[in-house]
């Protein structure tokens, strides 16, 4: 079995998100999960630029990238009954807790659940951590969803993260090509495996395994 290309991950993430959940979609890899939530599984997203039922991508020629886009600027639709509204009741949403889970992209996530996701530090200027902090810590739930292994050859799953945190301890659960992984209090729990066996993963991935 091969790890998981990026539509299957997509599609792995998606059923686990469970009816009537209100969902916050990150950066990157995770608007891809919009495309694959089972038929006739209600899962509202919401979108931190100020949208609540944004729905899949559209089809080639249906974008209307001058008002509906999601928070990285990329054109999204909406669902029957979908809202938009300003910034900041967008982010009282997010602040009050009404979100189930917030699926975030990583640089990397350490073994005791730290976050680092908005820069690369020194290789990278960038000039605040955004939303996402408010989102790793209202969200009920924080997925991450990414590659196991940096564009570098690096691990992204660390025993400590070297990269400017953007939450300490905030992810429950970690979705990557090779693994699924909860983090239970502080341990890096593994529950499924793709395309390699808990060796293979132990090699790629810079902190301990567990498995229950």
């Amino acid at each position: 079995m091969k790890p998981l290309n990026r539509e299957e991950l997509a599609r792995v993430v998606a059923n686990d998100l469970q009816e009537g959940w209100y969902v916050n979609l990150g950066i990157g890899l995770p608007t891809r999960v919009a495309d694959f939530i089972p038929e006739g599984r209600e899962v509202i997203f919401h979108s931190e630029n100020g949208i609540l039922g944004m729905g899949p991508s559209p089809a080639p020629g249906d974008e209307q990238p001058d008002f509906l886009i999601n928070a990285g600027k990329q054109p999204v639709t909406m669902v029957a009954g979908g809202a938009f509204f300003d910034h900041a009741t967008s982010f009282a949403m997010v602040r009050g807790r009404h979100l189930d889970a917030a699926i975030l992209g990583a640089f990397q996530v350490s073994g005791s659940g730290d976050l680092a996701n908005w820069s690369l530090g020194q290789q990278q200027s960038v000039p605040a951590v955004g939303g996402a902090m408010d989102l790793a810590a209202g969200a009920k739930r924080v997925f991450v969803m990414m590659e196991h292994i940096s564009r570098n050859g690096e691990p992204k799953i660390v025993s400590e993260c070297s990269f400017p945190l953007t939450a300490q301890g905030a992810v429950d659960r970690i979705y990557t090509d090779y693994a699924i992984m909860d983090i239970i209090e502080q341990r890096l729990v593994v529950r499924k495996i793709f395309g390699t066996d808990l060796e293979g993963l132990q090699s790629i991935t810079a902190a301990p395994l567990h498995q229950e």
